[in-house]
């Protein structure tokens, strides 16, 4: 289960890689196949790893979460359920 959980958090990283490489090949002037202008090459290589990055967190989130190692903030509050 654990190697499941491994590949599972390797897809966001490697397109969160991904995406700060397209941003770099902006700021050094190269525009790469698919896209037609560097405009649109810079805002998908920051959309994918704004998407990574946000996936490995709330992975991480929820992991800390389920085992309340998180602010009480963040817990929900039992008590106000039941009313």
């Amino acid at each position: 289960m654990r190697f499941v959980a491994l590949i599972v958090l390797l897809i966001p990283v490697f397109l969160a890689g991904v995406g700060i490489k397209w941003m770099r090949d902006v700021i050094f002037n190269v525009q790469l196949f698919p896209f037609p202008n560097l405009t649109l090459q810079f805002i998908s290589g920051l959309l994918l790893f704004i998407l990574g990055l946000g996936f490995i967190g709330g992975f991480i989130f929820h992991r800390d979460k389920k085992n309340g190692k998180v602010a009480e903030r963040f817990l929900k509050n039992k008590e106000a359920t039941n009313d």
